[in-house]
């Protein structure tokens, strides 16, 4: 029996280090700390409830299915909620002698070995979650009849520990249900609607009794039938997914073996007004408790109000009930783009304080739409917010998806101290009427006038910042105005709560250059204080940005702006009149 392999070795002497370490700061402790009772931890095992096999063929090797097995640690504490310690789990295979043969996958489980009708696998160590306990490769057995089933029992012995024992069941034969293709058109508008004929087959030995229809479609994309025999869920729209809707539609019958069958009315599939990126699920199982159970996730559903979804043709009567041959064969995915657009809006915000103060500002973007964006297959971020750090502050506390970079753009180590720039990313989707709220708190080092930092939403990548589904740049850019004399027009959106952006183009409180005129990734100079100005540019991924800069030099002017920035802003407007 394979008892010591090399992962195990490690696991051991890691166990031996941290009990000796424990030893000695226990001897350290002496009588100073009373022993703890410690609960036993209850650990639980995991896999599927039943496997179908492939029946023995009359020539040629049998078809073999995989039955992994899982162990759960309950625990949250990933730091000590581990068991420290070894365990042996034993799989009881004498109910399956006659009905199928059990190997062990050896790359999968390289502490396990079977020894008549037992499997054994020794392992060190149990981290909080779930884990992989052993995999098998199992085939029908020679001899074996369709229908013919068995079962492995799994338990485990460990001290200091209980495992609860877990059952899992093989039949061989059963029903093969396959979802067919659709031939979808994927390049769409907004509004356009296509049939969706869902066809699928039983290639299984055996028929099905009842299948259950499962249909998965992101936030673009609709289906506006709702049937009485189907379950309707929606995700959180407070949640950063993809805002699927998901129907589970339990289809009654008797579905045979060898036989194909179709809707007997075909769905609608409609591309919305917030469609861009999207996909469909489109699946077929056999019905059943623990089918519809995996499926819901737990996710609160409504059913539907109108007619029956129907498969035709069925045939009447009961079948016996069994799982799923080929189960990978059982779904199809169709992907979609949408000729749409989506509108980022940057909003600043206007604040002000004396010297050595610190203000809070609330800064971000919205999408005004109509498109909702998600990149549903790579997980990809849909864009990032760039913030410069207005002349004569500093950053002292930032949102945790924020990180610190330099004047240019470039890689930061230092990630605690205030720096003069900061990216901040959004996750994979972005919805429509959402988009990202960041607080930030600045101390205000020095008193200045009409201090500004640019707040640009762009593309991930600051040597190619536009975003391909914008079509208004210019109000990709707002400013965040410190100690500014106007009453907060010109930061480029909302500035109580950050609600949106206006969706006019921001402007600086001093002329800039046309941010289409500004090359991309161009980096702004660098000022003192380690705080950044420069030029501005909407698609050049928030670059450094320009304006009056009025340093406050005296004590009285000051004092002035301590007091509201009375005196300075009265004289100006004066000057103004008479210029």
């Amino acid at each position: 029996m394979t008892r010591c392999s090399p992962r195990t070795v490690l696991h051991r002497a890691a166990g031996s280090l941290a009990a000796a370490g424990l030893l000695a700061a226990a001897s350290l402790a002496g009588a100073a700390a009373p022993a703890q009772a410690v609960d036993t931890p209850v650990f639980t095992f995991g896999g599927p409830a039943e496997t179908a096999l492939h029946p023995y063929p009359e020539s040629g090797k049998p078809k073999s299915s995989r039955v992994g097995i899982t162990l759960d640690n309950p625990s949250e504490d990933e730091e000590n909620g581990g068991f420290d310690g070894d365990f042996t789990l034993t799989f009881d295979l004498s109910g399956v002698a006659g009905v199928a043969d059990v190997k062990i996958d050896g790359e999968a489980s390289p502490d396990c070995e079977i020894t008549g009708t037992k499997a054994v696998c020794e392992d060190w160590g149990i981290r909080p979650g779930s884990q992989s306990a052993a995999d098998f490769v199992v085939t029908a057995a020679d001899g074996s009849e369709n229908g013919d089933t068995g079962t492995i029992t799994v338990t485990g012995r460990a001290d200091g520990a209980t495992f609860t024992p877990f059952t899992t069941r093989l039949t061989v034969g059963g029903p093969d249900l396959v979802m067919e293709r659709l031939p979808f058109r994927t390049e769409l508008t907004p509004g356009e609607k296509q049939q969706a004929p869902i066809t699928f087959a039983n290639r299984g030995t055996r028929d099905a009794d009842g299948v259950l229809l499962t249909l998965r479609y992101s936030r673009g994309l609709d289906i506006p039938q709702r049937y009485s025999n189907c379950e309707y869920s929606v995700d959180d729209p407070d949640l950063p997914d993809f805002g699927w809707t998901t129907a589970l539609c339990s289809v009654e019958g008797a579905f045979e073996a060898g036989a194909m069958y179709t809707l007997a009315t075909p769905l609608t599939l409609e591309a919305t007004e917030r469609a861009y990126y999207d996909t469909f699920l489109y699946g077929i199982h056999e019905n059943s408790t623990a089918q519809r159970t995996a499926l819901r996730a737990g996710a609160p559903s409504e059913r539907g109000s109108g007619g029956v979804l129907k498969a035709v043709p069925a045939k009447k009567g009961a079948a016996a009930r069994s799982t799923d041959l080929t189960p990978g064969d059982n779904q199809q995915e169709a992907d979609f783009r949408t000729e749409n657009t989506a509108d980022f809006v940057a909003y600043g915000d206007d604040v002000a304080g004396p010297e050595g103060s610190t203000v809070k500002a609330d800064i971000g973007f919205r999408n005004e739409g109509p498109a909702w964006i998600g990149h549903i297959r790579s997980g990809e971020d849909v864009a990032t917010v760039d913030f410069t750090v207005p002349q004569g502050a500093s950053v002292t506390s930032k949102p945790e998806r924020c990180r610190a970079v330099t004047a240019d753009g470039k890689y930061r180590e230092d990630q605690k101290s205030p720096a003069p720039r900061y990216f901040c990313n959004t996750s994979m989707t972005v919805r429509d009427g959402a988009g990202l709220d960041l607080p930030f708190e600045l101390r205000v080092d020095k008193a200045m006038v009409g201090a500004s930092g640019a707040v640009t939403v762009r593309g991930t990548f600051l040597k190619n910042p536009k975003l391909p589904f914008d079509p208004e740049p210019a109000n990709n850019t707002a400013y965040l105005i410190l100690n500014g004399e106007g009453d907060g027009s010109d930061s480029g959106g909302a500035t109580e709560g950050g609600d949106g952006g206006s969706g006019e183009p921001s402007t600086p409180p001093t002329s800039a250059p046309d941010p289409e005129e500004s090359p991309s990734g161009t980096s702004g100079s660098s000022s003192s204080g380690g705080s950044s100005a420069g030029t501005a540019g909407g698609s050049g991924g928030g670059l450094a940005s320009t304006g009056s800069v009025a340093l406050i030099a005296s004590g009285t002017a000051a004092a002035a702006l301590a007091a509201g920035l009375v005196l300075f802003t009265a004289a100006r407007r004066r000057a103004a009149r008479h210029s």
